[in-house]
């Protein structure tokens, strides 16, 4: 009875010194499994700031508003309200990815380096920005032209808005005059957000 006992102490400590047993013993919550990517963004980008590649599965689970940006258009000053949601809701899960372009009114000339200069100095962004690039037509990068394909929406001006959901479903086109703090993008953000 002795040995069994032994026995059963030994194997009992053997299984606990295993981290996920011993959390599972100790009623700890388990790690939190990967999230798997979604499609919609399995791509990757260099950041505005230092071309590093960024993969885009880094913001699975998140809600995701993607919006095509530029430096001197009369829609620039919705950086303002970009970085506002973004700082009032990144807490609960909303990211905000910029891609400024030049695709519109060449209103976007900068460098990568003025560009990241303008939108921290000017607006204070915080929020991943990306390396210019071209959102519409034939030459669109791979994330706005899949965007374009599953909305039937192709970006028509700067600050074009797309918001995807947790599970990587592209909710919502929201057209360039609205403005991040509209009523409509906030309930469909919050929406997500709760879901």
């Amino acid at each position: 009875m002795m040995k069994l006992s032994t026995f059963s102490l030994a194997f009992a400590a053997a299984l606990l010194s295993q981290p996920v047993l011993a959390q599972q013993a100790a009623g700890a919550p388990q790690a939190a499994r990967p999230m798997s990517c979604p499609a919609i963004l399995k791509h990757n980008f260099k950041r505005l700031q230092d071309e590093a590649p960024q993969d885009l599965c880094q913001y699975a689970g998140k809600v995701v508003l993607v919006v095509n940006t530029a430096s001197y258009c009369g829609f620039t000053k919705q950086y303002e309200g970009l970085e506002k949601i973004y700082a009032k809701y990144g807490g609960r899960g909303l990211v905000v990815l910029g891609f400024p372009s030049n695709d519109f009114g060449k209103q976007e000339p900068g460098s990568s380096k003025e560009i990241a200069d303008f939108c921290f100095n000017t607006y204070g962004v915080k929020f991943p920005m990306f390396a210019k690039s071209v959102v519409s037509g034939p030459q669109a990068n791979p994330l706005h032209a899949e965007l374009a394909k599953i909305t039937g929406k192709e970006p028509k001006w700067n600050f074009t808005k797309y918001l995807i959901g947790r599970d990587g479903k592209v909710i919502e086109h929201f057209p360039s005059k609205v403005t991040p703090e509209d009523p409509q993008v906030i309930a469909k953000i919050e929406q997500a957000l709760a879901n």
